[in-house]
């Protein structure tokens, strides 16, 4: 050997000595797979804010038309056509009650000798938005919800038969599928709308006709891929029932996903409602949603643009929010996306 090369002291051949108690500890606490998603959509900050902003636009949804000093419902012809009047912001120069007419800017408040705030403004018949703004709100989240729930149930239901079960009947059940998901939306909400009475049922059954077949389709094929896992399996070599192989090992493996189609579908619903409101085919005035109320403004868009500001702005946010929120939950539940 090279007697150049230098030789490594003695002390670099001891052996080290390792505590196995402390060499198999965990250094991190065990965590459920709802712990860990909920520590990985908290570092998410948008689907948190967007979390805080649904959560305040539902509760005013209910508290609104409660702390508005003014009915919702109330004609007030002298009234009519006013502009939004907060008291405290009118001495910043927003929201004090000033609007055009005849080409000047005037106290309009003042003009029509209205001794009443109008926080958001009044419609064409004088009727006090703020309270329009937040019923409307309401009906619109009721009918998403709803119609997101049913979807949930018709779409897991169905979806799970069909991919659990599988051969004859699911090659059925997918062609029935197929039939419903070629024939247009828009052409079953018109047949439902001559059949029965515009209304909250109409829309709601309207919606529900065809809005669950992306569920189901979903769960089949999460439930394809689960049937034949190993531990599916086992408990089936075991002597566990279907029902129990279903509600024990693979729906909670599924769950995850059918609540994030359910925060996509919601917004869907909530802008398929406005949508049909605001083409005459929904809900007929004087209810109010966000589609009739959109519509409303949008016919007074160049005189009062404060009919359409505030359900256009409501209607965006919950947009925003529901697909915010579900983008968080889809990188937390899924395990590909941990740090």
């Amino acid at each position: 050997m090279n007697e150049d090369v230098k030789k490594l002291p003695a002390d670099s051949f001891d052996r080290v000595h390792i505590d196995s108690i402390h060499s198999e500890r965990i250094s991190k606490p065990s965590l459920s797979f709802w712990q860990d998603a909920w520590l990985r959509i908290r570092k998410n900050k948008a689907a948190i804010v967007s979390a805080f902003i649904l959560l305040f636009i539902i509760v005013m949804a209910f508290v609104g038309p409660m702390i508005s000093p003014h009915d919702g419902e109330t004609q007030t012809l002298q009234h009519a056509n006013l502009p939004p009047k907060v008291p405290g912001l009118e001495k910043l120069g927003i929201f004090d009650g000033y609007g055009v007419l005849a080409g000047k800017e005037v106290d309009l408040y003042t003009l029509k000798k209205v001794d009443t705030y109008y926080w958001f403004g009044t419609d064409g018949l004088g009727r006090d938005m703020f309270s329009r703004v937040w019923e409307g709100t309401q009906i619109s989240l009721f009918i998403a919800f709803v119609a997101a729930v049913i979807d949930m149930v018709i779409g897991v239901t169905y979806g799970g038969i069909s991919g659990y079960y599988g051969g004859r009947l699911d090659d059925v059940m997918q062609r029935i599928v197929e039939i419903l998901i070629g024939i247009p939306t828009l052409v079953i909400v018109i047949l439902m709308m001559l059949v029965m009475k515009p209304g909250l049922t109409a829309i709601i059954i309207a919606i529900t006709i065809t809005g669950w077949i992306g569920m189901s389709r979903v769960v089949r094929g999460q439930v394809l891929k689960f049937k034949n896992q190993e531990f599916v399996l086992a408990s089936r070599t075991l002597g566990a029932s279907n029902g129990r192989i279903i509600t024990k090992h693979i729906l909670p493996n599924i769950l995850g996903l059918i609540i994030i189609n359910m925060m996509f579908t919601i917004p869907g619903a909530i802008f398929f409602e406005a949508f049909l409101s605001f083409i005459g085919l929904g809900l007929q005035p004087p209810t109010a949603s966000l589609g009739t109320l959109i519509n409303d403004g949008y016919q007074l868009i160049k005189f009062q643009p404060h009919v359409l500001l505030f359900p256009s702005l409501i209607l965006s946010l919950l947009m925003i929010a529901f697909n915010l929120i579900g983008d968080g939950l889809r990188d937390a539940f899924d395990p590909k996306m941990k740090d």
